[in-house]
């Protein structure tokens, strides 16, 4: 993933509520899943195998956030935990069917978490970050977004 890929999903994170930071996640996973299938195709193992890790990663994540308190917690565990034996399936034997078999789960769950945070209206979760402006600006592919700081004491008070 490059640095300009980061930046913006680092942006989104700042800017999300609990529901669009599950959709934010899905994202950074299928970018490592995009990674990893290009990386296998041009054979780049090492890559390929780091890019799979980190995408079980997220996926780890994913897992790790769910409150058991809620039924449909029960039924995405199993879900998460079989898309994580795939991405392992597929880095041991070298082949993208396990990344295919994975995309296929989480694609469905990504429509659904999608659908969902467009009906969350709350506020933020993080509180006291940089405002981001979209500008007149454009830059080769895309509109260039301006940081513009009202605070300087970002973060933490003490």
């Amino acid at each position: 993933m490059d640095s300009r890929t980061k930046q913006d999903f680092t942006r989104r994170i700042t800017q999300s509520n609990r529901s669009e930071l599950v959709v934010v996640l899905y994202d950074i996973c299928f970018s490592y899943l995009e990674e990893a299938e290009k990386n296998l195709k041009e054979k780049d193992f090492t890559a390929y195998k780091e890019a799979v890790r980190k995408a079980d990663s997220v996926i780890g994540e994913l897992q790790a956030a769910l409150n058991f308190q809620y039924e449909l917690s029960t039924q995405l565990y199993p879900l998460y935990s079989y898309c994580r034996r795939e991405l392992m399936r597929g880095m041991y034997q070298q082949n993208g069917d396990g990344i295919a078999h994975a995309k296929r789960v989480l694609s469905g769950l990504y429509q659904a978490f999608c659908e969902v945070a467009k009906q969350d209206t709350s506020e933020p979760l993080m509180h006291n970050t940089q405002q981001v402006y979209a500008g007149m600006t454009y830059g080769k592919e895309q509109l260039n977004e301006n940081f513009q700081e009202s605070d300087t004491s970002r973060g933490f008070f003490a």
